[in-house]
């Protein structure tokens, strides 16, 4: 077996510190990067006007949803005074041809007394 390297524990352990270390400097070069700071900010300021254009939005909805409520009012206030004004207009109309009907039938009433009296 040429290949075989026999690590014994601490090469390994240091082996592992070694890699630990290397990540966390690593890391540490990166939060210190002046362009990180400038991409967060870009990043901070992206979010906030995203969240101003959602609000708009939201505030535009809303607004176009209460003038179709308003809007929807008018109009069943306009249908049902016109409904109210169909129904008068009907109950007139009957009351008219209730009165015509009655002077009818009053008139062929005396027409048969006044035929009966004549006997």
């Amino acid at each position: 077996m040429a290949g075989y390297k026999a690590n014994d524990l601490e090469e390994r352990r240091s082996a592992a510190q070694s890699a630990k270390q290397a990540l966390l400097e690593k890391f540490r070069a990166k939060a210190e990067d002046p362009a990180l700071e400038a991409r967060l900010a870009e990043r901070k300021a992206i979010a906030e006007a995203r969240e101003t254009r959602v609000a708009e939005r939201k505030a535009a909805r809303e607004a176009e949803a209460k003038r179709q409520r308003e809007e929807a009012e008018r109009l069943a206030a306009e249908e049902a005074a016109r409904e109210a004004q169909r129904l008068a207009e009907e109950e007139e109309q009957r009351a008219a041809l209730e009165a015509e009907q009655k002077k009818k039938r009053d008139a062929r009433y005396a027409a048969r007394k006044k035929k009966k009296k004549k006997w």
